[in-house]
């Protein structure tokens, strides 16, 4: 199963489809600043789940993440466990700069 990823900035989202596929396999919603990229929401439809949409989405929205030098706020539970997971992007994550405390 071939899956294609393209950025939808004007939706605010990843889309995968299926080659051969009826439509959009699935999407990760992000928001977008000039350092950062948030993934807010992930969602493959039933038919793919477990077949490699949500891994193909996480990878392409990582990488151009990667190329854009942007740092990532993994919100969305499923793009922080994939991150957990590997390793090699875990160095694009937002770490918190603030030395405040309560």
């Amino acid at each position: 199963m071939v899956v294609n990823v393209k950025d939808v900035p004007e939706a605010k989202q990843y889309e995968a489809r299926v080659e051969g596929g009826p439509g959009v396999a699935g999407v990760a919603q992000y928001i977008r600043t000039a350092e950062l990229i948030a993934f807010v929401h992930t969602e493959v439809s039933p038919e793919y789940e477990g077949r490699g949409v949500g891994a193909a989405l996480a990878r392409a929205g990582l990488d151009e993440a990667r190329e854009a030098n942007l740092l990532v706020l993994p919100t969305c539970p499923f793009f922080a466990g994939w991150i957990a997971r590997h390793p090699e992007y875990q160095d694009l994550v937002y770490q918190s700069r603030s030395r405040v405390s309560d």
